[in-house]
Order: structure tokens, then sequence, then C-alpha cells
């Protein structure tokens, strides 16, 4: 009788060796489609046209822009940083997701130790960048660094904890924008803000139990303390506030024009909402939020004609 052959081992993931060979996985697993998040640190700026700039005047905008521009990328440095922590303290639970395990960490492309390095510069190099715009935007930076470390080893474990703090470190971008230009900012908009990244939070929290299915709870062991009712209750309750709140702020934020204009954008927020409701639950879209906004045309333009809209209100209305 013929022995049965043995299953073949897999074959272990090829690592290029070399400075170079590393630089690849190593951009990836920095996750620069995730950047577009950070382009929160300039809705300060968007929203004090007419009040701390004006576009007539470069001179009044260049040096604001100047900063933006450093602040975004030192929060690209930073949470960069933070995604290569989270990947290496993930590693054996992403191999379980039918997506994450082609991260370079674990398809093992990219060696441990090189992310341990990367990670070390990119946060030295994000505080470097944010001490040339003052020490409050390096305490504003160094709160979502410490918040972002909390959620990799210890919130992301801990039932609506995990959604709280992804919601919140959205917030820290906008008052980190807000800092970097010395301007003040409604707290009406940053309780959207708020609100806004809940409702995303919720909803990747959403995708992912309905991708993983039974294994949701191998790949993140908190998936097993929600369920897809509790959630989509959990995200009416958020779309509403949001809503509410963002008209809210449009018609009492004192640093907004008193005749009520920016009643206009409502519109473009109700749509985003419901266009990425949509997606979400029609088109399994919601697990990367960026991938939304940087895919959908619709999603895109409404984006575009909200802050057009918004500005020219704004310049109008102070001009």
């Amino acid at each position: 009788m013929k022995s049965r052959p043995q299953a073949a081992t897999p074959a272990a993931p090829l690592i290029a060796p070399g400075l170079l060979g590393q630089l690849r996985p190593l951009v990836r697993a920095a996750r620069p489609r995730q950047w577009v998040k950070n382009g929160l640190v300039s809705l300060a700026f968007a929203f004090s046209v007419g009040q701390a700039w004006t576009l007539a005047d470069p001179d009044s905008w260049l040096p604001l822009l100047a900063k933006v521009a450093v602040a975004f990328v030192a929060f690209c440095a930073v949470s960069s940083a933070e995604y290569l922590i989270n990947d290496l303290r993930d590693i054996e639970r992403d191999r379980l997701h039918p997506r994450k395990r082609r991260r370079p960490l674990a398809a093992g492309t990219l060696l441990p130790r090189t992310a341990v390095v990367a990670s070390v510069l990119l946060l030295a190099g994000g505080a470097l960048l944010g001490a040339l715009l003052g020490w409050r935007f390096v305490l504003a930076l160094g709160g979502y660094a410490t918040l972002a470390l909390a959620y990799s080893f210890a919130l992301k474990h801990m039932v609506i904890l995990d959604i709280l703090a992804l919601a919140v470190g959205f917030v820290m971008r906008a008052v980190a924008g807000a800092l970097a230009i010395s301007v003040p900012v409604s707290p009406w908009l940053y309780l959207c803000t708020l609100l806004g990244a809940l409702f995303i939070s919720i909803n990747k929290r959403r995708h992912e139990l309905t991708l993983l299915e039974e294994g949701a709870a191998e790949h993140r062991p908190i998936l097993a303390e929600y369920t897809t009712g509790l959630l989509d209750q959990m995200a009416g309750v958020v779309t509403a506030a949001t809503v509410v709140a963002y008209a809210l702020y449009t018609v009492t934020a004192e640093n907004l024009p008193q005749n009520h204009a920016m009643l206009g954008t409502v519109p473009f927020v109700l749509y985003g909402i419901f266009r990425y409701m949509y997606l979400v639950h029609r088109h399994d879209a919601g697990g990367s939020p960026e991938d939304v906004l940087t895919n959908d045309r619709p999603m895109q333009v409404t984006v575009v004609l909200w802050v057009v809209t918004a500005m020219a209100i704004l310049a109008l209305s102070r001009g």
C-alpha cells in the first residue's frame, strides 16, 4: 500500500534583505491612505476664514496654511508610528482577518525590529515638528499619542470605551489644528466632530462583526460584546444627535454668521451621513472610512461642496 503524501508545509514569507527591501512594506505598514484623517487639523483654519484671514490677502493666510501643513505632517508621523505599534501587538490576530492578514507585519514581509525602529523615529520626528508650533500643540499631539497607545494596549479591549477612544482621537486632531494657528473654535464644532467620529467608529465595528461572523471574537475579542442590532441602535442615536448638533451649531455658534446662512450646509451633512449608511448596509463598506472617502465619488463631491459652500458663506458674511 502506498503511503499518503503529507500535506505541504506553507512556505515562510520571503523578506527582502537590506534597507531598500524593507522600505516598500514599511511604507505600506505606515498606512498613508489613512493620513486623510489627519486633514481634520485644517478644520479650524477653514472655519476661521473672514475672521483670522481673508482669501484676498495672502499675507494673512499663507503663514497659517504653512502651520497647518506642519501640523498635518506631524500627525501623519505620529499616527503612522501608532499604526506600526498596533500591528506589532496584533500580528497573530491580524493573520485571522481576511484583509488584515495582508498587512506587512502579519504577512511577514516586514521585520518586527524594522517596525520598532521606524516607530521610534516617527514619534521623535513628529515631536520635533510639533515643537515648531508651540508647546500647546505639542501637548495636544502628545495627548493624541498617549490615547492611541492606551487604545492599542488596553482600551480596544473595553466595550464602548474602544469606540469612544477612536472618536476622541478625531477630536484631538481638530483641537490641535486650532492650537497650531492660535484661533478659537466653537465647542459646537468639537461636539459635531466627536459625534461624527462616533458614527464612523460604530459602523467600523459593525463592518468587522458582519465580515468575520463566527470568527469575529477570535480576531478582536471585544467584538463578542457587540451585536449588529446593538450597533445599529447606537448608530441611530448618534446619527440623530449629529444632525441636531450640527444644525444647532450653524445657528448658535458665536463665530458663525448671525444671519444663519450656514444652515445652507446642513443638506450636505445629511446626504453624507445617509450615503455612508447606504454604503455600510448595502455594500459592506465602513471597515476603512478612508476608502469610502477616496473611492466613492458621490461622497467626494459632497465633501467638496460642503467645504466650498461653508467657506463661501463665511467669507461673504464676514467680508
